[in-house]
């Protein structure tokens, strides 16, 4: 069974930075690609980055290139979201998530709720 177990997230000042984990089991997390996604309050999904399974090449949404960075560690089954230069509108809760062809969500996590507010 894929499990993805998230820690991290809370209340920071805009301009501030978060580091997210999300730590994988039930499946062979070195062989797939990885996915972060949030939903703010009153919007839909929205995609925020991906890693290719050994890290190689990463994507981002144009809203958070600059300031959010993907990586993994695959002896760790670890996916990882650090986040910097926080903006309000980054406040959602943040889910890892593995996303098979077609966007298919297989796992994903228990989310967690990152505020940024002054």
């Amino acid at each position: 069974q894929v499990q993805l177990v998230q820690s991290g997230g809370g209340l920071v000042q805009p301009g501030g930075s978060l580091k997210l984990s999300c730590t994988a089991s039930g499946f062979a997390f070195n062989t797939y690609g990885m996915n972060w996604v949030r939903q703010a309050a009153g919007k839909g999904i929205e995609w925020v980055s991906s890693i290719e399974s050994h890290g190689a090449n990463t994507a981002y949404a144009n809203s958070v290139k600059g300031g959010f960075t993907i990586s993994r560690d695959n002896l760790k089954n670890t996916l990882y979201l650090q986040m910097n230069s926080l903006k309000v509108e980054d406040t959602a809760p943040y889910y890892c998530a593995r996303l098979d062809p077609g966007w298919v969500p297989v796992g994903w996590g228990q989310g967690t709720q990152v505020f940024v507010s002054s």
